[in-house]
């Protein structure tokens, strides 16, 4: 072989092991993040199958309050209605699928104020296994966010540096959505007694 030919074989071959090499790592954080995705769905599922229970222990002590549980009914029925594909998080469907768990959470944080109306209630074992679970369940809801936008932001910034931005254009690697702060989260909540 002359030299010329040696020269381009072995820079065809570490263009070869470069794209092998980045394409590998870009399925390695689009795998993390879908894995992250994947905790983030869970816990949101948690809280839909608690909601049921938490509404038959109020509905027993509270039946005129029916506005609000059939509010908490209907608000998870809509929550659990929306998926999300882990391959197609586009900002539009994340919106829309935080928008139906902000309004179940909104819908449990009046159920949790029925809760506080009736001392029996608040007193009941039950009820406060629930509250606690619930509790302990959102906070799961927040750090599996919190790790999935991370693992997001580790995916988005893979592929979208240079020169892996030229490969993943090619092999269909597009930029995921992070989930935002609900609107008004910026603002305190009011408290009147």
């Amino acid at each position: 072989m002359n030299k010329k030919t040696i020269i381009i074989v072995a820079i065809v071959a570490v263009l070869a092991f470069w794209g092998i090499g980045a394409y590998n790592g870009m399925v390695s954080v689009e795998e993390k993040a879908t894995t992250e995705w994947a905790k983030v769905q869970s816990s949101y599922q948690r809280r839909a199958d608690l909601v049921p229970n938490l509404v038959e222990v109020v509905k027993g002590y509270a039946a005129h309050e029916k506005e609000t549980l059939e509010g908490v009914v209907n608000a998870r029925a809509k929550a659990t209605s929306i998926t999300v594909d882990a391959s197609d998080l586009t900002p539009e469907k994340m919106q829309q699928y935080q928008a139906a768990q902000g309004e179940l959470s909104q819908a449990l944080g009046r159920l949790i104020a029925v809760g506080e109306a009736y001392p029996d209630l608040k007193a009941n074992e039950n009820f406060l296994d629930l509250q606690k679970q619930l509790e302990g369940t959102e906070n799961r809801i927040n750090e599996a966010r919190n790790s999935f936008n991370k693992a997001v932001q580790d995916y988005n910034i893979k592929i979208r540096k240079f020169p892996n931005s030229l490969l993943a254009g090619i092999f269909g690697f597009d930029k995921m959505a992070k989930f935002e702060a609900d609107a008004g989260a910026d603002k305190a909540p009011e408290v009147k007694f």
